[in-house]
């Protein structure tokens, strides 16, 4: 299993640079205010504990673990965490819990509209993957992160996950008790990751949690029972070894350590309609031109435009990150409403691309003429548009791009003049994946 690496690692050597003349936009829009549970530090978990507690600090044994945030309504639930070996001779299974629990009067009614949560090995392992594959299926994957994104994508709720969960009064039930096993694999290290997206009927508190496996009288593994993780959130600190300091954002330097997050962002998909100023319709580029939008901006990574796109913190624990960089399992829908002013058909391409992480920009995006060896996105994109036979088209496309990788076109569109043509663009951003990324349109001459 390799670990997913959140942003760039300078090469030693890094190949050519090619600079694609053209313009940067903002991107319209922003995210929504649905809260995300967000839990992704410690990344590497060696030493159990709490991951990440909204629940009150009373009554706890080590207060500083519970940020004291309840949540209620529409939420997101994300985890990603590693398990690895602490010595060679020690090969328990770590499990990841994610308990639920009800501080009201009456019974709590929890939804769980879609989640999904895959193990690195055996479930989803990070293999080479062409460019460019259609995935219609969703069986195209590489990493647990990709896999999840995919269902999440589609709508799907994993058998695993109930449809609803009902919380009595004071009581607790878990959302996810699932193992992450390192014993018969080589080296011994596997991950999970995990996004759900939830409805509460009322304020709900909720706890990611880390515990090896407890024995039977025979010796042998079992699933932690409720009331077995329920002591551990009342007397555990956080889990560990904690993750690097991040970088205060007041704090300006040519290297950012970004940090990994643990807290409650907010915002769980970003809407836009990408449009012309003051206008409902989308001009294609002049022949030979692009103009992209940037996605999942972060600080020191803006392309030019001072547009940061990661998630703003409501609550998180002192020594991680301060905002959600990455913006990992939040949804891009795009709209495009191109149109061809011209009195001639223009031939017009939509392409992701991962332009070199610059906060500035002298006239256009940096690519490598040879992409780095860093892949800095893996994922399927839905794609939706009407093709030149006027007929609808739904596509899921994975991609697999490195760090400075200009990427194929997603589509290509013969727009007759005059013509209109809407494209719409949904995807997840994927949890190994590296910002940032661009939409870009471009009229071939």
């Amino acid at each position: 299993m390799i670990p997913f690496i959140p942003f760039p690692i300078a090469q030693v050597t890094p190949a050519p640079e090619v600079v694609q003349i053209q313009e940067v936009r903002s991107l319209p829009g922003e995210l929504d205010r649905v809260p995300v549970f967000n839990s992704n530090s410690p990344e590497l978990v060696l030493k159990p504990g709490i991951l990440l507690s909204t629940f009150p600090p009373a009554g706890k044994k080590v207060a500083s673990a519970h940020l004291n945030y309840p949540l209620s309504g529409r939420f997101d639930i994300f985890a990603h965490h590693i398990a690895k070996a602490p010595a060679p001779e020690d090969l328990r299974t770590l499990y990841l819990g994610v308990i639920l629990h009800n501080p009201g009067d009456k019974t709590l009614t929890v939804d769980v509209l879609q989640a999904a949560s895959y193990l690195s090995q055996p479930d989803a392992p990070f293999i080479d993957l062409p460019a460019y594959l259609e995935n219609p299926a969703g069986k195209i994957f590489a990493g647990p992160g990709d896999r999840v994104m995919n269902d999440i994508l589609r709508g799907i709720r994993q058998s695993d996950f109930p449809a609803q969960i009902m919380i009595p009064p004071g009581e607790s039930r878990m959302l996810l008790n699932l193992p992450i096993p390192v014993s018969t694999l080589t080296p011994p290290v596997n991950g999970r990751s995990v996004l759900a997206r939830l409805r509460s009927s009322d304020q709900v508190y909720v706890a990611s949690l880390a515990m090896f496996a407890p024995l039977n009288d025979d010796g042998k593994e079992r699933s932690p029972t409720l009331t077995e993780w329920q002591t551990l959130l009342e007397n555990s600190d956080l889990a560990s070894p904690r993750d690097r300091l991040p970088t205060p954002p007041e704090q300006t330097s040519e290297k950012i350590i970004y940090g990994r997050v643990a807290g409650v962002a907010i915002g769980s998909q970003w809407q836009a309609q990408l449009t012309d100023a003051l206008s409902n319709t989308l001009t294609i580029p002049s022949p030979g031109q692009a103009f992209s939008y940037p996605l999942s901006t972060v600080a020191g990574g803006t392309l030019g435009t001072n547009q940061i796109h990661s998630a703003p913190l409501v609550v998180r624990y002192p020594d991680t990150a301060y905002r959600a960089h990455g913006n990992y399992g939040i949804q891009y829908s795009l709209t495009l409403p191109l149109i061809n002013p011209t009195a001639t058909t223009q031939t017009v391409t939509v392409a992701l691309q991962t332009p070199i992480k610059t906060n500035s920009i002298a006239g256009g995006l940096r690519f490598f003429t040879e992409p780095a060896k860093q892949v800095f996105f893996r994922g399927t994109l839905q794609l939706r548009y009407r093709d030149d036979l006027g007929l609808p088209r739904t596509r899921y496309i994975h991609l697999v791009q490195r760090r400075g990788e200009m990427g194929e076109p997603l589509v290509i569109l013969n727009i007759p003049a005059g013509d209109r043509r809407l494209v719409e663009i949904d995807f997840l951003y994927p949890p190994d994946a590296s910002p940032p990324q661009v939409i870009t349109v471009k009229t071939i001459k």
